[in-house]
């Protein structure tokens, strides 16, 4: 078997955390003895500087005939003040809406060995374990916009479909986890939320009568990740709130840095960790790579059908924290370089 990959390096740290990723892809695919094709792409800043545009067009035809794409991370001051269209953040978008991924899958885990390193008592991260399913090509991000220098305008729009697609997801999710689904929204105030609410609960109740279904509003769900957060198993949101949520879930894990995260429901998955570019960081070989590493895990459990690989990819990473590797994120005083953290995860795929 051969997989074709494109990678996206992107800006800041990206190059830096694929650079691991790749390492630990290459480990694996030793291991089951199956071959790689990786082709290098441009996006965000890096692309902008190399057509003007911030997703190269060869490149968005490479990640449409690939088995996966791998991403790092786009954006930096450098571009901040680029027209809307042109910011290295348009060039996500536009990738996501080409692949069609509609479903953005989000784990989030709390270990022992990292509770000292979270704002949270230990008796709250016992037993967190969840996986956050957001809604990825509609609502505020991808509506009409309008400025005129005095006033300005995001149009959020959902249509049934849409929520019923991303709800599937989340719910054949929750089967093979502990059968509980939260939907997170805003229903007391919006009206794309009560339709939200509405479709979910007619199509679990028709289709997915063994789950057990809770519809929560936003600004509660935020609370109660803070709260009980070992309560949750499956979440479902809506873009803009899961964009949010999960950035706020990173908390109980450690760091931003811990997260991975697959984007599904097109023929190609796209893969990358849910931090940012981090330009005050680039290039000191400090960056935390386990959210791309992880990335690869999710890669090869629903791009490349390998669920047994990507448990060793997992477990090594969770050897390596146990043994007390940490990147400066979580441990400034006595860092772990980026690079040592990589070989130490593929010392343990071995």
């Amino acid at each position: 078997m051969s997989a074709k990959i494109v990678l996206l390096p992107g800006d800041g740290i990206g190059p830096e955390v694929i650079e691991s990723a790749v390492k630990v892809l290459r480990e694996a695919a030793k291991i089951e003895s199956f071959r790689i094709e990786l082709q290098q792409g441009w996006i965000g800043g890096a692309a902008y500087e190399r057509c003007g545009q911030p997703l190269d067009p060869a490149t968005l035809e490479r990640c449409l005939s690939a088995d996966a794409v791998l991403l790092g991370a786009v954006g930096g001051p450098r571009w901040d003040k680029l027209p809307g269209a042109e910011r290295p953040e348009a060039g996500l978008l536009q990738l996501r809406k080409a692949l069609g991924v509609f479903a953005n899958l989000r784990p989030v885990k709390a270990r022992p060995v990292l509770a000292e390193r979270t704002p949270y008592r230990s008796e709250i991260l016992s037993g967190v374990d969840c996986v956050m399913v957001r809604e990825l090509t509609g609502g505020l991000y991808f509506g009409e916009k309008h400025t005129d220098g005095e006033s300005a305008t995001d149009q959020c729009v959902y249509h049934r479909y849409e929520i019923e697609r991303v709800t599937r997801v989340a719910a054949e999710l929750a089967r093979t986890r502990r059968k509980k689904l939260t939907s997170i929204d805003k229903a007391n105030v919006l009206e794309t939320s009560r339709l939200w609410r509405k479709t979910v609960t007619e199509l679990v109740e028709r289709d997915y009568p063994d789950l057990t279904l809770e519809h929560i509003l936003v600004d509660a769900a935020a609370m109660y990740l803070a709260q009980r957060p070992s309560s949750f198993d499956v979440l479902l949101t809506e873009n803009l709130f899961g964009d949010v949520l999960s950035d706020q879930s990173s908390t109980l894990a450690g760091s931003l840095g811990l997260l991975p995260s697959a984007s599904l429901g097109g023929s190609v998955g796209l893969y990358e960790p849910i931090h940012g570019s981090a330009p005050d960081i680039a290039g000191k070989g400090i960056a935390n790579p386990v959210g791309a590493i992880l990335s690869v895990a999710l890669m090869l459990r629903y791009s490349l059908a390998r669920d047994s690989l990507a448990q060793r990819v997992e477990s090594a990473v969770e050897q390596v924290l146990a043994a007390g590797y940490l990147t400066a994120d979580l441990h400034p005083q006595r860092p772990v370089l980026t690079n040592d953290f990589t070989e130490a995860v593929c010392a343990a795929l071995g």
